[in-house]
């Protein structure tokens, strides 16, 4: 029972630690994001194509970030059960 119990802590801190490391880089993602929206806004002379391409860009890193959180969440829910 002790070596169940020791597992289950061990599971949880790693998702723990990943979900710490995760969020520091969405935080990462997110100022970097408004640093260069800014500068874009600031820039008249980028084409317009250029930020419409910039944007694409940002949503399908977002999509694929949540795809991937929901996927590891979804993995450790099943080994948290399996434990259970």
């Amino acid at each position: 029972m002790e070596q169940k119990e020791l597992l289950k802590q061990m599971i949880e801190f790693n998702k723990t630690t990943f979900d710490n490391a995760f969020n520091t880089i969405v935080m990462m993602q997110n100022q970097t994001e408004q640093m260069v929206n800014s500068f874009m806004n600031q820039s008249s002379w980028l084409p317009e194509e250029g930020g419409k391409a910039l944007n694409e860009w940002v949503n399908a890193y977002k999509k694929a970030r949540d795809n991937f959180k929901k996927a590891i969440d979804e993995s450790y829910k099943r080994v948290q059960d399996y434990f259970a």
